[in-house]
């Protein structure tokens, strides 16, 4: 069987993660710190950003994966897998963007990647149970 919503949303959020890994590099080339943030702001905001995305993402593109290989309904993972997206698309543009990081952008950029979680998680467990 091949995951072809799994694999459409896993190819958007690696461009994603690739604009977000070279935001930290060039800037990190611009103002000359090569480890950790050196107290310069924008640069640990582009790190939490990058580092946020990267703590979020592969679970849910797991679970994901997992939900599609059972059998889950197309509007299941279409609606999971967009509210992703849009949730670290809206964070990491807070982060990086004039939201400093703080704001509403924060959280409803973690809400709309908590929602896609829990629907995966919820599946996942409905799947165990027989439910689903």
């Amino acid at each position: 069987m091949t995951l072809h919503l799994t694999a459409l949303f896993a190819g958007v959020l690696i461009f994603i993660q690739i604009i977000l890994t070279t935001l930290v590099g060039v800037y990190r080339g611009k103002v000359g710190i090569n480890f950790m943030h050196g107290d310069d702001d924008v640069l640990l905001r582009r790190m939490r950003a990058h580092g946020n995305f990267t703590e979020t993402v592969p679970i849910v593109l797991i679970s994901m994966a997992l939900a599609e290989l059972a059998g889950a309904p197309s509007w299941l993972l279409l609606a999971g897998g967009a509210s992703l997206v849009l949730g670290r698309v809206v964070h990491a543009v807070n982060f990086v963007g004039a939201g400093g990081g703080v704001g509403a952008g924060r959280a409803i950029g973690m809400a709309f990647t908590t929602i896609s979680m829990a629907a995966f998680a919820i599946y996942g467990l409905m799947i165990f149970a027989n439910v689903a």
